[in-house]
């Protein structure tokens, strides 16, 4: 191995050191207990996927998948998402349980980056799928319990904006005519450039009209007026509609009492192509990108030749953790024994009925110690078995 890259990684990869793994794992183990309350089935699936399902149906740039090939010269991907692997078993193996379906996973996904990009090329995911419900009540819960798990992780502060990809679609066709404007303009909402998107505006030829009604979705963002708002600017049926189940989702919340987190936000776009009808995104203070995102994709098992409907969400932990920073409990060893070596069996049994009452201990030689006072700095509690006195061990 060259100097070079002895102590590099691949692009986008990252190393997870003790202090970060311990908060991952609090928050880990929040969610799941909360999801796991709210009667959600963990599932697993493999790392690798075939390219011809998985990765056509992820909705992931070509570009971005991670691609190698079998000793049968399949093309494989790791996994750039979950949703597509878990559409594909609930159209093959879980075909036949009952609806709806409730299902939640924890698993690394794997999306190559640029260089310059300087995001992660493998991050953790800890989501659900509701598969089977085309109800508002369905994507309320999963709003819902999406943000219920953001505050059992210990999140205070965040947002979660909640808009309507029918209803962009069906907007921005309305008006552009053609599906190839309607990708330009959805690109400016996605990456939210909107300096962008109103110069392209002044840039076509259209009514001064029809020029206002596009500049005018960029205002629709705030509370549920937003709606009665959109509806002044919409003509299309398919619009309307989407429109109508914003509404009663809203509804929906309301009695979960969530408003007050919650913005309408009616130029929401994500980055999925599947995404169908509501989707939604969480921001805490601090972070410019999502904590998490998610929304209702009708169409995506029918890609499985199952059709059927379906919403879910997932969190990204590594940037939740991010916005948690230190709020989280840290590490804190709650017990250092300290012995010399004729008193090691006193520490033992020590260590043993501490470890009993559910204590974290670490036995230490106290010769295997540079500095005794640096060292058991660390610890809450530091109790010493040294010299050649058995009466007992010194507790600082």
């Amino acid at each position: 191995m060259t100097k070079l890259f002895m102590f590099e990684k691949p692009v986008g990869m990252k190393d997870t050191l003790p202090e970060l793994y311990e908060l991952k794992r609090q928050v880990r183990d929040a969610i799941a207990k909360e999801v796991s309350q709210w009667g959600y089935s963990t599932i697993e699936t493999p790392t690798l996927e075939f390219y011809e399902t998985i990765g056509a149906a992820s909705a992931i740039l070509d570009q971005q998948l991670f691609k190698l090939l079998d000793q049968e010269g399949n093309t494989l991907v790791l996994r750039p998402d979950m949703t597509a692997p878990i559409a594909r078993i609930a159209a093959s193996t879980m075909s036949s349980a009952e609806r709806p379906l409730r299902l939640t996973y924890d698993a690394p996904v794997f999306r190559s980056q640029q260089r310059e990009g300087g995001k992660s090329a493998e991050f953790e995911q800890i989501g659900v799928e509701l598969i089977g419900d085309r109800s508002n009540s369905a994507d309320g819960e999963v709003i819902a319990l999406m943000m219920s798990s953001l505050e059992k992780a210990g999140l205070e502060n965040y947002q979660m904006a909640i808009g309507h990809i029918g209803f962009v679609n069906a907007f921005l066709y309305e008006i552009l005519g053609n599906e190839t404007r309607v990708d330009v303009f959805r690109r400016y909402l996605y990456e939210k450039n909107y300096v962008g998107f109103r110069k392209e505006v002044e840039a076509l030829p259209l009514s001064s009209i029809d020029q206002r009604r596009l500049k005018e979705l960029l205002r629709l963002k705030g509370g549920p007026e937003v709606i009665e708002k959109a509806r002044t600017l919409v003509e299309s049926q398919e619009a309307k509609n989407a429109l109508n189940q914003l509404d009663q989702l809203n509804e929906v919340l309301h009695a979960y009492d969530l408003s007050e987190k919650i913005i309408i936000d009616l130029n929401l776009v994500m980055h999925m192509s599947y995404y169908t009808g509501t989707v939604f995104e969480a921001y805490s203070e601090g972070l410019g990108y999502p904590l998490g995102s998610g929304g209702r994709y009708d169409d995506l098992l029918e890609k499985f030749n199952h059709p059927e409907p379906a919403t879910g969400f997932a969190l990204i932990v590594d940037r939740l953790t991010e916005a948690l920073g230190k709020t989280k409990e840290s590490i804190v060893n709650d017990v250092c024994i300290i012995f010399s070596n004729e008193r090691r069996k006193e520490a033992m049994k020590k260590a043993q009925e501490l470890r009993k009452d559910s204590n974290t201990v670490i036995m230490q030689d106290i010769k295997g110690i540079n500095d005794v006072d640096t060292y058991s700095a660390q610890f809450s509690e530091v109790i010493y078995f040294v010299g050649s006195n058995g009466n007992g061990g010194g507790a600082r």
